[in-house]
């Protein structure tokens, strides 16, 4: 694909290409360009990605500096991992599940129906195989991945008619991407993949009938509520979303040990201040929602949620049957799924059943 594939033209408000110099290396100083997926300092993902480019210049003492590109300022939203592999950005921060039509495995990293909360995620990427398997699927593309961020566990979505049983799927348009708009797919409906600026008028135009983003914090910004007033809990496809963060290889591969642990703490320290940001706002958020814009919460029926489910084990074996490499990711994710499952059952699930016994 051409470099201008990936730009937006003037007349649309983007930023031209003659304004966004090659990276500047003088006196051993260089200037990244990361892409990103997210609208400016949107709440969660670009804080997010702002800090961590604050984070890398200053732990560099500015030898290292990244200029931060809103989605759709350079590149399309859901080009993020284009731009890199085309050596027309140095980095991005994205969802990996957007580029699993690149390669299955991609959408492994995101986060998987039934699968991983971002603790589990976190334990089997940093301990579990994940990491390796994950330089695997980006080396085909010469891209390093780094986790630099999580959503925790998201919602089910927005709703304008309220979804009573199976067949309220059959025909429903819903942005869900990944995986779960796989499963989607399955249950009869059509998930579309947009980028989160686009969300809200598909549904004022009637382009789509339902739509998942993140939850409340992230939902509230984007304005959902607006047309949507059916608000549905827990999400089954994201129990805990992996912001990636991808750099250029040959760029990864030039840079000494020092300046890649300083990127990998980075994105470390980021891991762990965004998954936090998001769970000190989401429940302030919904208040918000329910109190002031009239949101009327649902909890999915157990046998909604079951069939759901069903259909899941489906997509995700089909997934995991999808080429080689996926085959191996999707073993290795499986099987730590269940040590995952059953130490969480024994842990935070059971310490959370017995707090409710207590009322301070």
């Amino acid at each position: 694909m051409k470099r201008r594939a990936f730009l937006t033209g003037a007349a649309a408000g983007g930023i031209a290409a003659a304004s966004l110099p090659a990276p500047a290396i003088a006196q051993g100083r260089r200037e990244l360009k990361m892409v990103t997926s997210w609208p400016a300092r949107f709440p969660g993902l670009g804080t997010g990605a702002q800090r961590l480019a604050e984070r890398i210049g200053k732990a560099t003492e500015g030898r290292l500096t990244v200029r931060v590109l809103a989605g759709g300022d350079f590149v399309h939203p859901l080009k993020c991992n284009d731009a890199v592999q085309q050596g027309v950005a140095d980095m991005y921060h994205s969802f990996d599940y957007y580029y699993g039509l690149k390669a299955a495995a991609y959408l492994f990293f995101t986060s998987v129906p039934f699968g991983f909360t971002a603790n589990e995620i976190d334990a089997w990427i940093h301990w579990g195989g994940g990491q390796k398997l994950w330089d695997e699927v980006g080396a085909s593309f010469g891209i390093k991945h780094l986790p630099a961020g999580n959503t925790g566990s998201q919602m089910g979505g927005w709703f304008i008619k309220p979804v009573t049983k199976l067949a309220d799927f059959k025909g429903l348009k819903i942005q869900m991407p990944g995986l779960g708009g796989a499963v989607i797919n399955a249950l009869g409906g059509r998930a579309l993949t947009m980028g989160g600026a686009d969300i809200l008028p598909a549904l004022q135009a009637g382009t789509l009938d339902a739509a998942e983003w993140v939850g409340p914090w992230n939902d509230l910004a984007f304005g959902f509520h607006k047309v949507a007033k059916n608000y549905y809990y827990p999400g089954f496809h994201e129990p805990g979303a992996v912001v990636s963060v991808g750099l250029s290889r040959k760029l990864w591969d030039g840079l000494g040990a020092g300046d890649q642990t300083i990127i990998e703490s980075a994105c470390l320290a980021e891991n762990n201040l965004g998954f936090a940001e998001f769970n000190a706002n989401n429940n302030r958020a919904l208040l918000t929602l329910t109190r002031r814009h009239g949101v009327r919460l649902h909890q999915f029926k157990d046998d909604i949620y079951k069939q759901i489910g069903t259909a899941a084990k489906d997509v995700l074996a089909k997934a995991g049957a999808a080429d080689p490499l996926s085959k191996k990711v999707y073993a290795s994710f499986m099987a730590f799924r269940k040590q995952a499952v059953a130490w969480t059952r024994m842990s935070d699930q059971t310490y959370a059943n017995k707090r409710d016994l207590v009322k301070f």
